[in-house]
C-alpha cells in the first residue's frame, strides 16, 4: 500500500510489497527494500539505501544532512540493512563525505528519540534505548544494548556483547563483554547475563572474567595487560576478540575506578 498522500520523488527506487502511509517524504536518490514498512510523517532523503523488512515510525528522519562543519553538500550515503525498527522521532544522519558512508547492519532496534551521528557503523542485533545519542565516526558492534539517555563521543569503539546503563557518557572506548556503568564510566563486570543467554559456557565466561582482572584490575598498562592475558588466558575466539580489541584502542578504555 502506497498512499497518494505521501510524497515519493520520481528517482525513488521501492521493492515489492513496501507500504508507505500519508504524509511520509521520501526524496530522489532513494532505494528502499522489499517489504518494508514507512509509517507517516517519515522523511527519507537523498542518498539512503535500504534494506528488506524495515520498520520506520513517526517522524523519523534517515539520511539527514550530517551535522559537521565540514560537510560541504557532498553526494553521501546511509546504507541500512535488514529488518532493523525505528520508532518515533529517531534521526541518523549520512556521511560527511562521499568515500565515506553510515552503516546501519540488520536487526537493531532504535528506541524513540535516538540519534546516530555521520560515519557511525552499527553492526547487528543492537539496541539503543530512549534518547541514546551517538556522536560521529563510532563503531558500535554487533549485539550490544544501550539503556536510555547514553551519551556516546566521536570516535569511540563499543564492543561486542556489551552493555551501557542508563546516562552514561563515554568518550573512550568500551571493550567487549562488559558493563559500562556510572558517571564518570567505569568498569561494571562482564555482562554475564547476556553471555548464557546466548549459550555461552561458564567455562568460557571464566575465562572472561581472568582477562579482564588482568586488564582493569591489575597495576599495569593496557599494553601490558594484553600481554599477560595472551600469556595466562586459555585462548579462544571470546579471548581473541578482547585481545584484537584492545590492540586497536586509540581513545584508550574506561576506568575500572
Amino acid at each position: 500500500m502506497i498512499s497518494d498522500k505521501a510524497y515519493i520523488a520520481p528517482g525513488a527506487k521501492l521493492g515489492k510489497n513496501v507500504t508507505v502511509y500519508p504524509f511520509a517524504y521520501i526524496e530522489d536518490d532513494v532505494v528502499i527494500g522489499d517489504d518494508c514498512v514507512i509509517y507517516p510523517y517519515v522523511s527519507i532523503m537523498r542518498g539512503t539505501r535500504m534494506g528488506r523488512g524495515n520498520k520506520v515510525f513517526q517522524n523519523t528522519v534517515l539520511g539527514a544532512e550530517p551535522q559537521d562543519f565540514n560537510y560541504k553538500g557532498d553526494d553521501t550515503h546511509l546504507v541500512i540493512g535488514d529488518e532493523n525498527i525505528f520508532r518515533e522521532n529517531v534521526v541518523i544522519n549520512r556521511a560527511t563525505f562521499a568515500d565515506g558512508e553510515t552503516r546501519i547492519g540488520n536487526r537493531n532496534f532504535f528506541m524513540e528519540g535516538v540519534h546516530i551521528s555521520h560515519d557511525t557503523k552499527v553492526n547487528d542485533y543492537c539496541t539503543f534505548g530512549y534518547g541514546t545519542k551517538v556522536a560521529g565516526d563510532c563503531e558500535i558492534h554487533s549485539a550490544v544494548i544501550f539503556s536510555s539517555g547514553v551519551i556516546i563521543n566521536a570516535n569511540v569503539r563499543v564492543g561486542g556483547a556489551s552493555m551501557v546503563t542508563g546516562g552514561v557518557r563515554i568518550s573512550r572506548d568500551v571493550p567487549p563483554f562488559i558493563v559500562a556503568t556510572d558517571n564518570p564510566v567505569r568498569y561494571g563486570g562482564v555482562n554475564t547475563a547476556l553471555l548464557q543467554s546466548s549459550g555461552t559456557p561458564a567455562k568460557v565466561i571464566d575465562h572472561i572474567a581472568n582477562a579482564y582482572r588482568l586488564v582493569f584490575h591489575g597495576q599495569t598498562s593496557v599494553f601490558d595487560a594484553v600481554l599477560q592475558v595472551k600469556e595466562q588466558v586459555p585462548d579462544g575466539k571470546e579471548i581473541q576478540s578482547i585481545v584484537k580489541f584492545l590492540e586497536g584502542t586509540k581513545l584508550g578504555i574506561i576506568s575500572k575506578i
